[in-house]
């Protein structure tokens, strides 16, 4: 891929309303006509603003509402475990929550047409608290693209997700939809309860004890006063532990705690 200027993108940005705060997206009334599609004229484009309401819920609550120009889209494919909802009435690419969108990107078409996704942005406006760029990588040598796209990324409020192929991006799409109410403890990391486990876990942030050293070690010594009382040429001793990370350990372990 030939390297590209992305100052190209300079005025498009400069004119965009980025959003402020995130915003709840509103349910357009039924009597409105149905927004044009973001893919449509520059005219329409600038008619196009942040105060556009979001469309209507979908019919079923489980399915992605998908904008009926992703119609042929192999990534669709991909897509078999939540049911799909085309709608002209949207402006992003999928709806995959009442307050989560995504605009889905090929890489190889971003380096033809570069200004589309700000065009793309600039009608999406405010709406949507969360807003993902799906862009799929279609190129052999795609970094100076993506440092472009990860620049709009951060001025428009954009979280861009990779994929490497069309099933891969269909799949991201079909897990943004199943996890829309999973709680986020779900991905977060878990506090061990647990005070043996605590202490595994305070042992192997001494580098290099693993966790099976750390198991080791309170198994021999029955207790932690009696790991950091024991001496290095004990600490040797211990099978697995080796002279190595004995010395790092007892040099760890014999360190003061200092009060400031």
């Amino acid at each position: 891929m030939d390297d590209f200027d992305d100052d190209s993108f300079n005025d498009v940005l400069g004119s965009m309303e980025m959003p402020t705060s995130p915003k709840k997206p509103k349910v357009q009334p039924s009597t409105s006509q149905p927004v044009p599609a973001a893919t449509s004229t520059a005219n329409s484009s600038n008619n196009t603003s942040a105060s556009i309401t979001a469309a209507k819920p979908a019919s079923n609550p489980h399915s992605v509402l998908v904008h009926s120009k992703q119609r042929g889209n192999p990534i669709l494919k991909s897509i078999q475990n939540v049911p799909l909802e085309f709608r002209d009435d949207i402006v992003p690419d999928y709806v995959v929550g009442r307050t989560s969108c995504i605009l889905f990107l090929s890489l190889k078409y971003h380096n033809l047409n570069p200004d589309y996704i700000c065009q793309r942005l600039k009608a999406l406006g405010k709406m949507y608290e969360l807003r993902v760029l799906l862009v799929q990588v279609d190129t052999p040598e795609p970094h100076n693209a993506l440092k472009s796209l990860t620049r709009i990324s951060l001025l428009a409020d954009l979280t861009m997700m990779l994929a490497w192929n069309a099933e891969e991006a269909g799949k991201i799409i079909e897990t943004y939809k199943q996890f829309e109410k999973r709680p986020p403890d779900l991905i977060m990391e878990r506090v061990e309860s647990n005070p043996h486990q605590k202490l595994v876990a305070a042992l192997t942030n001494i580098k290099p004890v693993n966790k099976t050293d750390a198991v080791t070690l309170l198994q021999t010594f029955g207790n932690l006063g009696n790991v950091i009382t024991a001496s290095e040429e004990r600490l040797s001793q211990v099978m697995g532990l080796g002279p190595r990370k004995a010395k790092r350990l007892f040099k760890t372990l014999q360190e003061p705690f200092l009060n400031k």
